[in-house]
């Protein structure tokens, strides 16, 4: 430091003097240096796998969840520095690599905030604790009077200040303490949490200075690209390479290993085109001859499918949670009101189509994926390569979008394997194509919903049939019916208060790679819901808003286990995060606020609402649409109100409302079909995401201040809103639309 020593810092200097531990003195306070003759520069700090000072005082937060442009490299570093007054401008954020010492690395389910706030803050909060001991050792002062300020340490009483840079050695020296021994900060102090903090990585995206996982380069690397079975686990039958082996680039044609149910996080098998560069792959890929063979899978045909969906959804199916008589009362009913509800697969569709590479050095693999779930990817690259898993080095890139299909690690997996057959750096590239015709689907799903009204309207009985093929297909041949995983998606915990209700499950066989997607089950099970909900109060003739309040009923926390419900509350404890209704009514009263719900008929406004709880949060969303003489629609204006509890940065919490609406929207329209077993959709140019023009044309956003412990962001603003634009649709048409997708023209009928 350039300033003047003062009385007070040269009597810190004669009191702190200890071994630092690193090899280094006190001088390491910033002083002329005594330094050990085997060591050259200062050392740092580093109390636990999060925390870590640079020597000179720079403080270095390891993220281990990856980012794909939810900001949790910002949130993460956020967290860890408020507990140590840090200044931002010193603040730097490293990736982790994949290893169980971080505990789950899975970047999925909205978990990244609420499972490691109260940890990141410890772990800020243990470093904080050794500087203020190292400071209270050197000034010969109690620790108590001691406070973390602005990337130092300062003495209360005599106001005496020292910059962490001077403190690490000491603190070096230092035992780590106990989490029972720490004070958190009061959320009165806090500066950074529930800020809008600076993205720490903008810039550098912005600008191109980053890595993703399609732009890894590594000296000698060929590039692969994979001609993928048709049909689920169909094999080739002949493969006439000849002509690919002509084209100019092209290294090798290698047969990958076949495939078989369960899927796993196995690749499909097929055959790999190995060449100097990505063009000669795909050249290479399209002169390849393959004819396949076929098996059970290989007459799914998505409309037939379709109608066998729905037949078992109209059928009875398994009690998961029963309330009352609902069956009986629906029986002896004179008029009962029942809809189906229908939602096709959908591909996750990120921005970046998945990529890795891999390079093997003896028994040694490095990985360079852009991956949501890197342990998983350390773990299935050493079951195939049959190595030792701390064998195996994982890189997180930063994922240009995830939305659940970067959890898989079946393509990392593929270039391991290349990388073992041709002995040199193998980068997999998953094409548009590959990515939509071979993934891990968002399930089909069909739901039946039957109620009855009395003469006022209220709803006295409610019975929900929902049946879809399972994500628990993907790993065992036998699941053939909805997981109680997948039912607490936005079903059993259904939280209307009706006197009987009845919840059934039916059986479906899946015939493609099931898997997550940003919401998962919720998305269909809102759509049903939420839709039905506002057909109920049109058949009542009552305001849609006033009778979904209804339906909910009185401010409560719902125990589903009374009703013989098997419910893990995402597992996360009930009596930290209760199903609490009175937040539900709450998004509600806000988003129909914002929307000026009243006022929307004499201002000849067509509005749709819808609300959900899902990820431990509470989501409301409003949609307004216009729709002219030719049925085209358009959405001038979207709502949301979301109360996710405490919130770490609401500017990001804003943009992630804004994408995942937008995301809703996209599987409001989308739709993966299946003839002869193989999909049909190739590209952007038959499988419909929404695109600017499609897109709300104003979205408003309110974050609900709250003290409750954190919840989940990314994926709660999702589920409402293809049931906000379908009802929105019915309100300007008359018409209900029930199957998804929602065409961009309506058909004149509806128009």
């Amino acid at each position: 430091m350039k300033q003047s020593i003062n009385s007070a810092r040269r009597d810190f200097l004669k009191k702190s003097s200890v071994s630092a531990g690193f090899g280094l003195s006190v001088s390491l306070l910033g002083f002329p240096a005594l330094v050990a003759a085997d060591n050259s520069s200062p050392a740092g700090l580093s109390p636990n796998v999060f925390v870590e000072f640079d020597s000179d005082g720079t403080l270095i937060v390891t993220c281990h969840r990856s980012e794909m442009g939810q900001q949790i490299r910002t949130a993460i570093a956020q967290i860890v520095a408020d507990e140590l007054d840090a200044d931002w401008s010193r603040v730097s954020v490293t990736q982790a690599k994949g290893d169980p010492k971080y505990g789950s690395q899975n970047t999925d389910g909205s978990r990244s905030v609420r499972r490691n706030f109260d940890r990141l803050r410890e772990a800020g909060a243990t470093a904080a604790l050794m500087l203020k001991q190292a400071a209270a050792r050197g000034w010969n002062v109690s620790v108590d009077d001691c406070i973390c300020k602005d990337h130092g340490v300062v003495h209360t009483v005599s106001n005496n200040r020292v910059d962490f840079a001077e403190l690490l050695g000491v603190a070096a020296t230092l035992p780590v303490p106990d989490a029972d021994t720490l004070t958190l900060k009061p959320r009165s102090r806090w500066k950074y949490i529930g800020k809008g903090t600076q993205s720490v990585d903008m810039h550098k995206v912005v600008s191109g200075n980053t890595t993703f996982g399609q732009d890894v380069q590594l000296d000698g690397m060929l590039v692969a690209i994979i001609q993928r079975p048709p049909v689920m686990f169909t094999t080739p039958d002949s493969v006439d390479e000849s002509a690919a082996r002509k084209v100019s680039g092209v290294v090798d044609v290698i047969r990958m290993p076949d495939a078989s149910a369960p899927a796993m996080f196995n690749p499909l098998g097929g055959v790999a085109v190995v060449a100097n560069n990505t063009w000669a792959a795909m050249q290479g890929t399209k002169a390849l001859n393959i004819t396949w063979t076929s098996n059970e899978h290989s007459s799914y045909d998505s409309e037939s499918y379709k109608a066998s969906l729905i037949t078992t959804a109209e059928k009875p199916g398994e009690t998961v949670r029963t309330r009352g008589q609902a069956e009986k009362v629906i029986r002896e009913a004179d008029n009962v009101i029942s809809a189906t509800y229908y939602a096709p697969l959908l591909s996750q569709a990120p921005m970046e189509p998945p990529a890795a590479t891999a390079r093997i050095d003896g028994d040694n693999v490095e990985v360079w994926a852009c991956t949501q779930t890197p342990q998983s990817t350390r773990q299935n690259v050493a079951a195939a390569l049959k190595v030792p898993e701390e064998n195996v080095t994982v890189h997180v890139t930063l994922l240009g979008g995830g939305f659940g299909r970067k959890s898989k690690p079946d393509f990392s997996v593929e270039a391991a394997i290349l990388a073992q057959k041709t002995g040199k750096p193998v980068k997999v590239v998953w094409r548009r194509e590959d990515d939509i015709q071979h993934g891990y689907y968002h399930s089909v799903s069909a739901q039946h919903i039957q109620a009855v009204q009395s003469e006022s309207g209220k709803t006295l009985a409610w019975r929900h049939n929902t049946v879809f093929p399972t994500i628990s297909s993907t790993f065992s041949d036998k699941a053939n019916k909805p997981s109680n995983g997948e039912l607490r998606l936005g079903f059993i915990d259904n939280p209307f208060d009706i006197e009987h209700m009845l919840l059934e499950r039916g059986e479906a066989q899946n015939h493609v790679r099931i898997g997550w997607l940003r919401s998962v089950a919720n998305v269909y099970h809102a759509f049903a819901i939420h839709s039905f909900a506002d057909e109920l109060a049109h058949a009542a003739g009552q305001d849609s808003r006033d009778y979904l309040l209804s339906l909910i009923g009185e401010s409560r926390h719902i125990d589903l286990a009374k009703e013989g419900a098997e419910y893990d509350n995402y597992g996360d404890p009930l009596d930290k995060y209760p199903i609490d209704t009175a937040r539900l009514k709450n998004v509600i009263n806000r988003v129909t606020d914002m929307a000026d719900w009243d006022a929307r008929k004499k201002q000849k406004r067509m509005l749709g609402l819808a609300a959900h709880r899902s990820f431990l949060s509470y989501a409301a969303i409003v949609v307004e649409v216009v729709v002219n003489d030719s049925g085209e629609w358009h959405i001038p204006n979207a709502y949301i109100s979301l109360d996710a509890g405490t919130v770490v940065n609401p500017e990001h919490v804003r943009a992630q409302c804004e994408g995942g609406m937008i995301y809703g929207l996209s599987c409001a329209i989308g739709e993966i079909t299946a003839s002869e077993g193989a999909i049909n959709q190739t590209n952007f140019h038959n499988y419909q995401v929404a695109r600017i023009q499609h897109a709300p044309h104003n979205i408003e956003v309110d974050i609900v201040d709250s003290e409750a412990p954190p919840a989940g962001v990314g994926e709660p603003p999702t589920p409402p809103f293809a049931p906000a634009l379908a009802n929105a649709l019915f309100a300007a048409t008359g018409k209900r639309l029930r199957s998804l997708p929602i065409p961009l023209t309506l058909p004149s009928e509806q128009a």
